[in-house]
């Protein structure tokens, strides 16, 4: 088991780190100033021109689509970097300190779940209309599965219809947490839903392509987190109203929603506790600069004793999460992700705690400006709070971990399904 990160890795980690430097870091006051400028303009929900005008210059840099793994680069015959999910997991870290960066480098999420998706599963003609310009960066997508009325941590509760009508498919549906149905420029929904209700438990749900523009289609409200409302890329409430899509939108055939759902998400979990982990490392940082030049109680807030206690906590955390998520990449790699299963689920429960807690110490070390808009720290810790329920929440991957494990003694896990919830 080999962590040392490939000379192709280690080239695309310089690069993308001389980017942050040169163009990210220096454009976060003005993305926070566009972002206000367009509120008071009315003009909230728009894209914004700072994060526009850097996409070219990553496109140029080489720095463009790197989450595009070799299965799927061949699947849809479109380059990407090739990368191996070990190899991609260092610049996913080096992109969440910031988390509007990955944007500019056509690596956020949604998208990257859905055009992994749709180069895997989708048809030829799916793949021409729909996976090339998310990949030129054209367009931007959804993935509409989480339901208010049920508890979605367990998918096979959602109860939105997907109805065989002739020709077509008619979907009516509620969902709400639809990530990136805000923006303007979502032109497309990855829909999940039950086409036979009467099938096998985790033979009921499937997977649909639905247009943005198809009639029937009603955002009801765009949602805040912990006050936050994330535009212009945003989080809604929305109705499936009768919307009618041809039969050759479906992903893969029917009842195939939870094999599609499994190749999906366990390369997204690994992108965002990676993200994570950049996040995490960020605040390490701020914390350490804020703790050398604030002086308190006749010393500097580094010379006291609950600082370097937490300081020192936060380092081994970190690295303790990175180890353990380049393993589960590793496995995905080397083995799949059925068998890496355990790792996804447990990288899932140790990251967002690991980034919340060293956050959390970053913003005491603050002070009050901890909790302002001053600094990214307040906007950081509601970030990573909500990756406690996207993708899963802890409880669900620890009943599934904690399943496994027994398994290994007896039969009472040994069937245990791997979780499949909210994905990003």
């Amino acid at each position: 088991m080999d962590f040392d990160y490939s000379p192709k890795t280690r080239e695309l980690q310089a690069r993308l780190k001389k980017f942050m430097n040169d163009h990210i870091y220096p454009a976060e006051k003005e993305v926070e100033a566009e972002l206000e400028a367009n509120t008071k303009a009315g003009k909230r929900w728009t894209p914004l021109q700072t994060i526009e005008k850097l996409k070219p210059k990553a496109r140029a840099a080489g720095l463009w689509n790197l989450f595009l793994p070799v299965d799927s680069a061949q699947a849809s015959g479109y380059d990407g970097a090739g990368l191996t999910n070990q190899e991609y997991a260092p610049l996913a870290e080096i992109m969440g300190a910031v988390p509007w960066s990955s944007e500019v480098f056509n690596c956020s999420a949604p998208d990257t779940g859905n055009m992994e998706t749709i180069a895997r599963y989708g048809s030829p003609e799916l793949r021409a209309l729909w996976l090339k310009p998310l990949l030129e960066g054209e367009i931007r997508s959804a993935f509409a599965m989480t339901e208010p009325e049920v508890a979605s941590s367990d998918a096979t509760n959602i109860c939105t219809r997907i109805e065989r009508q002739g020709d077509e498919y008619v979907i009516n549906g509620h969902k709400w947490w639809i990530s990136g149905a805000g923006d303007p420029r979502c032109q497309v929904f990855i829909t999940m839903g039950k086409t036979d209700p009467e099938a096998p438990r985790h033979s009921q749900q499937s997977m649909i392509i639905v247009p943005a523009n198809t009639p029937g289609i009603r955002i009801v409200r765009p949602l805040t987190v912990m006050g936050y409302d994330d535009a212009p890329h945003g989080h809604v409430e929305m109705y499936f109203e009768n919307v009618r899509v041809p039969a050759a939108n479906i992903l893969l055939g029917e009842g195939r929603g939870f094999e599609i759902a499994q190749g999906r998400l366990g390369p997204g979990r690994i992108h965002h506790c990676m993200r994570l982990i950049g996040l995490a490392e960020r605040a390490l940082e701020l914390m350490c600069r804020r703790a050398l030049s604030r002086t308190a109680f006749g010393k500097t807030v580094a010379q006291q004793s609950v600082t370097q206690e937490r300081i020192a906590e936060a380092r081994c955390k970190i690295d303790m999460a990175r180890l353990l998520t380049l393993k589960a990449a590793w496995m995905m790699d080397t083995a799949g992700n059925k068998v890496a299963r355990t790792e996804i689920a447990m990288i899932k429960v140790v990251a967002p705690n690991m980034a919340l807690d060293v956050i959390d110490w970053a913003m005491q070390v603050h002070g009050g400006g901890g909790m302002s808009g001053d600094f990214p720290l307040a906007s950081a810790w509601a970030h990573a709070r909500t990756l406690r329920f996207a993708d899963g929440p802890d409880e669900v991957h620890r009943a599934a971990i904690a399943k496994w494990e027994l398994g290994k003694y007896g039969a009472y896990g040994a069937d245990a399904q791997v979780p499949v919830t909210r994905g990003g």
